[in-house]
């Protein structure tokens, strides 16, 4: 592709860009506004517990993507997420110039979200992600590889595949964001994207040894997601369950009872055809042996 291709709509990707800017900056304003206000001190002076922390932070992050998604799905494609934009560049859905400009957006968007949060709330930014206690780098990165290949796929084949079910994308993914931080918040923050990690970070100034995790892991799904969503396309895998985004009621499975009555009606009608063959055999038989007595007799 020349470069004249690529720049073609450079001006239609700058304002998508911008556009991206401000729902990542909205996305992560929420999400990264609910992890503050559950790390804080309850009325009582004391936290909460941490299933609370889990499901709380999750529900956070899960329901922002869902209704920032919702509400920029039709302007920029929603994606908030260097990883995601990288995953889409990879299968082609879109192009590298668009790529580069969304990423810088979802960064400086990630960047205005954590200040804002910064801003408005009182004490220090709680949103950093870290590894757990027990969790070694090389854990962290395979635990946030995983998720983010989840992350992946559920954009790809939810949104970017286009089907029945397409316009209500943002629930299935926002829901996949859900279901992967209630299990690796506790171990990594779940993270699933570069820009949720630099922004905090670039905030409170990149104290953390290990934020390398938070590039290196995401990365890895981002490939790993879109070399999976690859080799699903090219085997057709749409031939493995066949009608299944279809709403021809056609197409369902027919009536078991009905199928069942008419296995038994066969069944039935199958001795009676036998018990009627026979008779009928009998009776031939002993027409042929008059007539062979007759024969003989002649």
């Amino acid at each position: 592709m020349s470069p004249s291709t690529q720049f073609s709509t450079f001006k239609l990707d700058l304002q998508a860009a911008a556009l991206e800017f401000v729902g990542t900056t909205f996305f992560l304003l929420i999400g990264l506004g609910g992890i503050q206000a559950v790390s804080g001190e309850g009325a009582d002076g004391s936290p909460g517990s941490t299933i609370e922390k889990v499901l709380y932070i999750s529900t956070c992050m899960g329901f922002s993507l869902l209704v920032s998604a919702w509400l920029f799905f039709r302007v920029t494609g929603a994606l908030f997420n260097p990883n995601i934009s990288l995953a889409l560049l990879l299968v082609g859905v879109i192009r590298p110039v668009r790529f580069v400009l969304y990423c810088i957006a979802q960064m400086l968007g990630a960047i205005a979200a954590s200040a804002l949060v910064l801003a408005l709330t009182p004490g220090n930014l709680a949103s950093n992600n870290v590894l757990g206690t027990n969790i070694n780098p090389a854990q962290g990165v395979f635990i946030e590889m995983f998720i983010t290949t989840a992350l992946v796929l559920a954009v790809l084949m939810l949104a970017a595949e286009k089907h029945q079910a397409t316009p209500f994308a943002p629930i299935g993914i926002g829901l996949t964001l859900f279901a992967c931080h209630l299990w690796a918040v506790f171990y990594t923050g779940a993270c699933m994207n570069t820009a949720r990690a630099f922004g905090p970070a670039a905030v409170t100034g990149f104290t953390y040894s290990h934020h390398w995790v938070y590039w290196l892991g995401p990365f890895l799904g981002s490939v790993l997601g879109a070399t999976f969503y690859g080799l699903l396309k090219h085997y057709h895998y749409w031939n493995l369950a066949p009608d299944q985004a279809t709403v021809d009621h056609t197409k369902s499975p027919g009536d078991p009872i009905a199928a069942v009555k008419s296995l038994v009606t066969s069944g039935t009608d199958s001795d009676a055809d036998q018990n009627a063959a026979g008779t009928s055999g009998a009776g031939m038989g002993e027409k042929a042996n008059g007539r062979r007595v007759n024969d003989s007799a002649v």
